[in-house]
């Protein structure tokens, strides 16, 4: 029996092919993305472990804000002091490192990273466990001298000599370039600038007085556990946090894993994605060939095989293809993994591949999930192989595609897709984020699934439909071509489900992202009032003087300011919330429109005052007049009168509560606090088409602000969007090429399996050309047959998705009718495609030949 199912799989291993792309396809983005994460983490590892100081103290981070406020946490730098005094210290060092900045050059242009890496400057202080060296110039002397690093004066053609400016919260200061260093170890991406120690807490932070943490070194024979508790005794009980090197590198590897985890559960996505349409190609493969080789398997019963051993030779095949398709897989993954590496080196994260990391869980994991998904994939054909009775070897031909009715079939789709179904529903109709979330999910799944089982089921109505105007645009070959596709239900809805799966995520994701779009267009039209929006392209904020720069600027009106401060509020129910807290100028209702419930912006900005969402005050029992006790940051509580309640749906703006302040108060309690946004009218008498030009000569010196319009300001908006459907698309990729094989494979087996009806056919006087459109025909109704389900399914998902965004404040439904039409013309251009090679090769057969195979 192992040399016959060896001699069986290697004479069908070119059927046996297409399958093994969709298990190295998902092998490959199994393996490359932990080989990528487990190599940037090792680097990291090590770059965090070289440079940190034995003990270092920093300032607690006792609230968080969703958006950034500019602001920079600090202690004291006479603090360093009484930790130098402190036994067992050989030296104590105030550090200052700030990222809240913007470096230019003479022509305006950032020489910071523009991929999100962060640009840092820093007191220039030498160690050694420096990440950096001096390789050329010499150290800054004063006020206006800096060195940069290498990558980035290679990058931006910055040379020593060169002038730059550094844009920090207490304002711009023009620094010479003295100095290159260059990184020992990895570089992190950042764009860094260094400053005289003397100078760099009064440039960056404001003050001489400040520091943003300080790095203690032990003194000869001193653990690193033995220093943080004696340098934890002399900082006190302030708001610090005392760390030893491991467990500063251990904080910095977490926070470098949420980076790590996006990148992973992307490229498991993809996985997933590979893995989920792969199973529906190889259930399919692997029961055609059993039911091509049905005489084999009954001589195979006839000789003496019982049904153990049929089906323990179809899962050895199965096994043998996972073998083999994880092997490829796993080398594709080390070069997936390789590139990704070269991606983040061109982006300037400087990851070496001589370095990469291949940890014993990533063959594991590739092996386990090639030879799990090709042995799980192949069981149920296994089963029916093992079925095949040994009178089948007595029949004169094969009947391939008969199967058993499709009653199973049906109640399972039915009770599955009932409970899919009454789980979408409750989804609809819940009032809680969380709950409407979690039925989403279930309802996804089970719909899913219930459509994948009931699929066949609905081949011939669907088709019938589809394929319609076949017979008279084409003839006898159209109606052929659609009796094909019908004559085996199980066989067209498991290949069309390949295509299904992708379509559904995408129609699902595009409703999702139209809805956003057109909710946030929505919001936009309703509340922005300004001529111009002066924002950053990030989302950050930007200096003061950016803010000076616009007041003055001839033709500017009334402009308003808003910021934000991370808050914590106890609410009269005795919940404690901690969100973001909005800052705005007292003349908000001349560049807004704001909807009151109850009072106006004149209560809710007044000193003393906070507003708040009208239905998150209802919730939890908050009323025009109660005093709420406001926490800002280095635990400063304050009462809060609220003075109005809004109906703005601000839930979806990542600020929970809508709550709302005037900026001086923001601007007090959070000291060093930036603008976030600047909100502009042209003065009367001053044209905004005349206005904008100037504003934008005003603002050519800091380049990381833009100046827009609302129109510009809501294709800001669609850009953050896109970039979640430009993934969905990426995936939508992957779907259809494994769908393309799959499509590719069923007909190239049915090719065979019907090699005496095409010879028979050819006899009778078909055409090679007619040959060839009959298969292409068969293959765009399937594929348009799977582009119909998926599309349906996911406009139904899409609906829920939108109702569970709409808990958040995005009510606006919209169907992008555009794109379902591109994907359904698309589909049919998949069909065609997938069709070439096998119609190729049946319209070649020999006609003698093929009447006489068996």
């Amino acid at each position: 029996m192992l040399r016959a199912t060896l001699r069986s799989f290697l004479a069908h291993k070119g059927r046996l092919l297409l399958s093994a792309l969709a298990v190295v396809l998902s092998v490959a983005f199994v393996a490359g993305s932990l080989i990528f994460s487990d190599t940037v983490a090792r680097t990291f590892d090590r770059l965090f472990a070289s440079t940190s100081a034995d003990v270092t103290v920093e300032p607690e981070e006792d609230l968080t804000a969703s958006v950034p406020t500019g602001a920079v946490r600090t202690l004291p730098a006479a603090l360093a002091d009484r930790v130098a005094r402190t036994a067992g210290v050989a030296s104590a060092h105030a550090d200052v490192s700030v990222e809240n900045i913007t470096v230019v050059d003479a022509a305006h242009t950032s020489v910071g990273r523009s991929g999100g890496a962060p640009t840092i400057a820093s007191d220039w202080y030498v160690t050694e466990r420096s990440a950096v060296e001096l390789t050329s110039g010499r150290a800054p002397r004063g006020a206006g001298e800096a060195l940069i690093d290498a990558d980035t004066a290679g990058r931006k053609d910055v040379e020593i000599g060169d002038t730059l400016t550094v844009m920090a919260q207490p304002g711009s200061f023009p620094v010479r370039v003295v100095g290159i260093a260059t990184f020992r170890t990895t570089n992190p991406g950042a764009a860094l600038v260094f400053l005289d120690p003397a100078v760099a807490a009064p440039r960056l932070l404001g003050s001489p007085d400040l520091a943003t943490g300080i790095s203690v070194d032990a003194a000869e024979g001193v653990t690193d556990a033995e220093l943080k508790r004696r340098v934890a005794a002399a900082v006190g009980s302030g708001p610090y946090v005392v760390q030893t090197a491991d467990e500063q590198a251990k904080s910095a590897a977490e926070e470098l894993g949420g980076f790590l985890d996006v990148i992973k559960y992307v490229m498991l996505g993809f996985a997933g994605i590979a893995v989920l349409v792969g199973v529906f190609l190889i259930v399919n493969t692997f029961a055609m060939l059993v039911a091509q080789r049905t005489r084999e398997l009954g001589l195979l019963r006839a000789l003496g095989a019982d049904r153990r051993q049929v089906r323990r030779s179809v899962l050895t095949e199965a096994v043998l293809l996972g073998l083999a398709g994880s092997t490829l897989g796993l080398a594709a993954g080390i070069g997936l993994a390789a590139g990704l590496i070269r991606l983040m080196s061109a982006l300037g994260m400087n990851l070496k591949t001589t370095e990469m990391v291949v940890g014993w869980a990533t063959p594991v994991s590739a092996y386990a999930v090639g030879v799990g998904v090709t042995f799980v994939a192949a069981y149920l054909p296994a089963r029916r192989a093992a079925a095949v009775s040994p009178m089948a070897a007595l029949a004169d031909a094969e009947v391939a595609g008969v199967g058993r009715p499709l009653r199973v079939r049906a109640v399972a789709g039915a009770v599955v897709g009932g409970l899919g179904a009454a789980a979408l529903v409750g989804c609809v109709t819940a009032s809680r984020t969380a709950t409407a979330a979690s039925l989403l999910g279930l309802g996804v799944v089970l719909t899913l699934v219930a459509t994948v089982v009931a699929g066949p089921l609905l081949v011939r109505p669907v088709i019938r439909v589809l394929g319609a105007g076949f017979p008279v645009l084409f003839g006898a070959v159209g109606r052929m071509s659609r009796r094909n596709a019908l004559r085996n239900p199980r066989r067209t809805g498991a290949t069309a489900a390949a295509l299904m799966v992708g379509l559904a995520l995408v129609g699902g994701m595009s409703v999702a992202s139209a809805s956003m779009s057109e909710s946030f267009d929505r919001q936009i039209d309703e509340t922005l009032g300004a001529d111009f929006v002066v924002q950053d392209a990030g989302f950050t904020p930007f200096p003061r003087e950016v803010t000076d720069r616009v007041r003055a600027t001839d033709g500017v009106g009334v402009v308003v300011r808003q910021r934000f401060a991370p808050v914590a509020v106890r609410l009269p129910d005795g919940e404690r919330l901690e969100t973001t807290a909005a800052g705005y100028d007292d003349r908000v209702d001349e560049v807004a429109r704001v909807r009151y419930a109850r009072g106006d912006s004149a209560a809710a900005l007044a000193d003393g005052a906070i507003g708040m969402d009208a239905d998150f005050a209802a919730e939890h029992g908050v009323r025009i007049g109660s005093v709420l006790p406001v926490r800002f940051p280095g635990d400063r509580t304050v009462p809060l009168r609220v003075g109005a309640l809004t109906d703005q749906d601000t839930e979806g703006f990542g600020m929970r509560g809508g709550l709302f302040l005037n900026a001086a108060t923001v601007e007090e309690y959070v000291p060093g606090g930036q603008d976030s946004v600047l909100y502009l009218n042209a003065a009367p008498g001053t044209d905004a088409d005349e206005l904008r030009p100037r504003l934008e000569r005003a603002l050519q010196p800091y380049p990381q602000v833009q100046v827009r319009d609302q129109a510009d300001y809501k294709e800001l908006v669609h850009g953050q969007i896109a970039v979640l459907l430009y993934l969905v698309y990426a995936l939508l990729g992957l779907a259809i090429v494994i769908a393309v094989l799959g499509v590719v494979n069923t007909l190239a087996l049915s090719v065979v399996e019907r090699t005496r009806e095409i010879g028979l056919l050819r006899a009778i006087g078909l055409a090679r050309r007619q040959v060839r459109r009959m298969i292409r025909l068969e293959a765009v109704v399937i594929a348009v047959f799977g582009a119909v389900l998926g599309l349906g399914l996911g406009l139904v998902w899409g609906v829920c998705i939108q109702r569970v965004l709409a808990l958040e404040g995005m009510k606006a439904l919209a169907i992008p009718w555009g794109t379902v039409v591109v994907v359904v013309v698309g589909s049919a251009v998949v069909g065609v495609v997938a069709a070439l090679l096998p119609a190729l090769r049946a319209s070649r057969m020999n006609v003698l030949a093929a009447i006489a195979h068996e």
